[in-house]
């Protein structure tokens, strides 16, 4: 549907301005302000098209923003899970270390004849029977 304007041409010397009361002044405003300039029609379908496409953009938005939360704290959670275990693993490793000087024959053999007060022998001598 096209809308097609027409526009009325009027010379000058056509035209005369005729005063107007001031009552008929008042009821041309009355009438004039009754009328509104332009009619707007109101296209309920793209109205309710345009309102479901807005609820499903912020619905999308609202799954993107929890979905984002949610990697962030796994996030977190893998972070102190990896430092948790960088931790062990140092302790591991100097629990090892303390054992292995812990079964040091240079520290028995300082223990024993320190502590319980033993002695090496200075010659050993094996029997042997048949």
């Amino acid at each position: 549907m096209s809308a097609q304007r027409k526009y009325y041409e009027y010379e000058e010397e056509d035209y005369e301005e005729v005063p107007l009361s001031h009552e008929e002044e008042i009821k041309s405003l009355k009438v004039r302000s009754k009328e509104p300039l332009f009619k707007t029609v109101v296209d309920t379908a793209t109205r309710s098209h345009c309102q479901i496409l807005f609820l499903v953009a912020a619905v999308m938005a609202l799954l993107v923003t929890v979905g984002s939360g949610v990697s962030a704290s796994r996030g977190y959670a893998l972070v102190a899970t990896q430092n948790q275990a960088e931790q062990l693993e140092q302790e591991n490793e100097r629990l090892r270390i303390e054992n292995a000087k812990l079964k040091s024959p240079q520290r028995i053999k300082d223990i024993a004849e320190g502590e319980l007060g033993m002695t090496v022998p200075k010659k050993i001598y094996f029997a042997h029977e048949n």
